[in-house]
């Protein structure tokens, strides 16, 4: 049996629960609702135009919504009731995402994203072209990609609590997809968060300056022509820690479970630490890998890792 991670998940589990509610193609009168001004609209983007470039906060209703929606301006948070309730699915604006992102800032809460797919292959819950963002018991299932970034190096992205499932391809021209995919932004943190069944792809790539990674699960028991778990392939400084691994059979790329600086480096990785984490096979499984693969000369500092035989703690390469 594969070992849960240690952090408390209740909220967590709330999330993944998806409301056997009517799917909502069409305007529904009140499922949108402003909460500074209490008024109330059938489309998410008639309630996001509404704030326009001011602050306000979107409370909708539960329900599965066949809608999407461009945020230009602003800062606004999206808000579920309950973790769950709330589900977009299957609807991508700009042939990009069910919520696109080009604001000052954007919080959502609660919310789930699934059945997102466009021609190029980066069909995502959430693409982010600018400004900050916070997510929190959120739910990204079965999507090309789960949230996709542009390049902010002044913006933060914020992530915790939240579930990565059924994400990742590379069958497309643009490239692979992946769970998670962050630009050259200026910090990530990703928090008790889980990531499970990829599809192809990392679990968790990211060309931010600066990253704190820490307990989250990364079970690839169930991935399907998967590469690494966490690709820092610009080089990074921060904290990856307190996180569970488990490497599975169907890989495209087994020969590290993290990744750091294989492409065009954008930052120093000097004084990044890499402690306390826990990294094995699926059980049954012998084969040879590296926990951390750097392709940077970097003096990480590694301490306190739990390696399962097999698995090469640090290789340079």
């Amino acid at each position: 049996m594969t070992r849960k991670p240690s952090f408390a998940l209740n909220a967590l589990a709330a999330a993944t629960l998806v409301p056997a509610a009517v799917l909502v193609a069409q305007p529904v009168p009140e499922a949108f609702t402003v909460v500074e001004t209490g008024q109330s609209f059938g489309t998410l983007q008639e309630a996001v135009n509404a704030i326009g470039p001011g602050r306000g906060t979107i409370r909708i209703q539960p329900g599965t919504y066949r809608q999407c929606a461009v945020q230009e301006a602003g800062v606004i948070v999206y808000e579920a009731p309950q973790p769950g309730s709330v589900t977009f699915a299957g609807r991508a604006c700009e042939g990009k995402a069910a919520f696109v992102l080009r604001g000052v800032g954007a919080e959502i809460r609660g919310i789930t994203f699934t059945g997102l797919r466009v021609p190029d292959g980066n069909g995502a819950g959430i693409r982010l072209e600018k400004g900050a963002l916070n997510v929190a018991y959120g739910r990204f299932e079965n999507s090309q990609q789960g949230i996709l970034t542009a390049n902010d190096p002044q913006g933060r992205i914020f992530i915790t609590r939240s579930t990565f499932a059924g994400l990742g391809t590379c069958e497309n021209a643009a490239g692979c997809a992946h769970s998670i995919y962050i630009g050259n932004y200026g910090a990530l943190t990703v928090r008790e968060s889980r990531f499970e069944r990829g599809t192809g792809g990392h679990y968790l790539k990211a060309r931010a300056a600066q990253v704190v990674i820490e307990g989250n699960s990364f079970d690839d028991a169930n991935g399907q022509g998967t590469n690494y778990m966490i690709d820092l392939p610009a080089g990074s400084i921060g904290r990856i820690a307190d996180n569970w691994f488990v490497q599975g059979r169907d890989k495209e790329n087994f020969s590290a479970f993290i990744a750091l600086g294989a492409e065009e480096l954008l930052h120093p990785s000097d004084g990044l630490r890499v402690e306390n984490n826990e990294a094995r096979f699926v059980p049954g499984l012998t084969r040879s890998s590296a926990f951390l693969a750097d392709w940077t000369a970097s003096r990480v500092v590694m301490q306190g890792n739990r390696i399962a035989g097999g698995i090469r703690q640090y290789e340079q390469r």
